[in-house]
């Protein structure tokens, strides 16, 4: 569903990407778990969870690091049992360093649910990082393989993830990169670990990633993107990073995660669905999600885009005047776009107009007719003499006492 209408001039033009369509990885219950702002919910939110995000077509989940604990083992477990159970279209993945019981932990649980897992194997291969760790590179790469290696031969799919490769010079990551497609790697996953890129940056990634694979005989290996916020660009990444031919993107609800987190699900899905490249079911993508937040006690800021109680909500005099007049032409198309980048409904929105001292009476005549009261001229002004004294927003249940208590 790429959105278009005539009267609005598309300068994004198509967006074009192998495959025609981008998947997601929701690493929600893992990466935006650690997040400092967050609380672990209960086992039974978790499965819930997994249930709504399977219904808005998300390809794959991350269950936790079984390594972490006794607890999180228990729960990846539990959660690969619900999607075997009910048939949840979700590939399951986990996140393992390269160690070899890592991997072995993964296996047990695979083979005890029956279940294919696809192991996130995380290794980092930049200067700074072995520097700080006193690792030296062939070492690494020895490691990188004989673990990939050894997850192959338990059967699961193996992803590696190289770590901080926003900032790992092109050499190492060639060599890394390479290593473990030969090793029997069905994916890559460039992370941009701490935030660092632009969203040039993050095309010039992936751009090398390919050209480093396919030299290599390894075009089939698949490219993810998991990108951090610090820089406040994580979705402008994560979509330049699919547009130079990264096939799936990794995000978490609210974007939650450590320090600024990641790039917010929500708002992955709703790109990628305006431009066409998500094609999963998205009409009730608002309510879901909010529901989703509500299960894992996120709290959703008012001026979130997508999700906020504010995304599709003015307040503004000259606003409210144009979208009143479509109002008035019957023409609800019109309406939904005058002030809004696309129409709230697609995703299960709905355009609000609000009243408050920056308000004209256009605010209060929609407001009203939306309700199905009386727009009588006495009432508007009434209602927007009360707003202008007003220091924030009038709330419904001001609003009501307006209109019911009469003159």
């Amino acid at each position: 569903m790429a959105f278009q209408h005539p009267l609005l001039f598309p300068w994004d033009g198509p967006c074009e990407t192998p495959g025609g369509q981008v998947l997601l990885d929701d690493e929600t219950l893992r990466d935006g778990l650690q997040s400092p702002s967050t609380r672990e919910p209960p086992l039974e939110a978790k499965k819930r969870y997994l249930h709504l995000v399977a219904g808005l077509g998300v390809a794959a989940v991350d269950l936790g690091m079984p390594a972490a604990s006794p607890r999180v083992a228990q729960e990846v477990e539990a959660l690969a049992r619900e999607i075997r159970d009910h048939r949840l279209p979700l590939a399951p993945n986990c996140a393992v360093r390269t160690l070899a019981k890592d991997v072995l932990a993964c296996a047990a649980i695979s083979q005890r649910v029956g279940v294919k897992l696809e192991i996130m194997l995380f290794l980092s291969f930049s200067r700074l990082r072995l520097e700080v760790e006193g690792w030296e590179r062939d070492f690494l790469l020895r490691k990188l393989e004989q673990v990939t290696r050894c997850a192959v031969r338990e059967g699961l799919t193996v992803t590696f993830v190289a770590e901080d490769a926003s900032r790992t010079f092109p050499e190492e990551l060639q060599a890394a990169l390479v290593t473990a497609a030969r090793a029997g790697a069905q994916r890559v996953c460039l992370a941009d670990t701490t935030g660092a890129l632009a969203p040039w940056g993050a095309e010039n990634l992936v751009r090398f990633a390919r050209k480093v694979l396919e030299e290599h005989g390894a075009g089939s290996v698949q490219l993810d993107w998991h990108g951090h916020n610090d820089r406040g660009l994580a979705v402008a990444c994560a979509l330049a990073a699919a547009r130079a031919g990264a096939h799936r993107l990794h995000g978490t609800l609210l974007g939650v995660g450590e320090r600024t987190g990641n790039p917010p699900l929500e708002q992955l899905l709703a790109n990628l669905a305006l431009a066409g490249l998500h094609h999963g079911p998205i009409a009730q993508l608002v309510p879901t999600l909010r529901e989703a937040c509500e299960l894992l006690g996120l709290a959703v800021p008012a001026h979130a885009p997508v999700l906020g109680d504010q995304a599709f909500a003015t307040a503004t005099g000259v606003h409210a005047a144009a979208i009143w007049k479509a109002w008035e032409q019957q023409r609800q198309d019109l309406q939904e776009l005058v002030y809004t980048p696309y129409p709230p409904r697609l995703f299960g929105g709905e355009l609000e107009v609000l009243v408050g001292p920056y308000s004209g009476a256009a605010n209060v005549r929609f407001w009203l007719a939306a309700r199905g009261f009386p727009v009588t001229g006495e009432l508007v002004q009434r209602v927007l003499g009360e707003a202008k004294r007003a220091q924030g927003i009038l709330s419904e249940e001001t609003l009501l006492e307006l209109v019911q208590r009469g003159p």
